[in-house]
């Protein structure tokens, strides 16, 4: 088991940013991708950056390539979300995610998951 807890979210003005966590617990989190997810009221719960198990490959969705930046400190256990230039359509809920080894868009792929961190922006 992994256990996975998200930190950082708030308020902020567009244009602002903030910097999530992801703190994880229990079996060897080098061993593990992470993706962060986020899901709007209404909406879909959606991929938004991942993370493969060392650091060495990361993948973005093209709403965020250039404002959202994913790393992970193994041996702190923690994997951060650095969100720069933050827009409206960017508040949600966000959400960490663990798989094994490498980095997947699909929330189906992901089998630990962290309760979520609210991203409020306003304009």
């Amino acid at each position: 088991q992994v256990q996975l807890v998200e930190s950082g979210g708030g308020l902020v003005q567009a244009g602002g940013s903030l910097r999530l966590s992801c703190a994880a617990s229990g079996r060897t989190f080098s061993n593990y991708a992470v993706g962060w997810f986020r899901q709007a009221p209404g909406k879909e719960r959606e991929f938004v950056v991942g993370i493969n198990w060392s650091g060495g490959s990361t993948y973005g969705a093209d709403s965020v390539k250039g404002r959202f930046t994913i790393s992970r400190d193994n041996a702190k256990n923690t994997v951060y979300l650095q969100m720069n230039s933050l827009k409206p359509e960017d508040t949600a809920v966000y959400y960490c995610a663990a798989r094994a080894v490498s980095t997947d868009t699909s929330e189906h792929e992901y089998a630990y998951w962290g309760q979520g961190t609210q991203v409020t922006v306003s304009s």
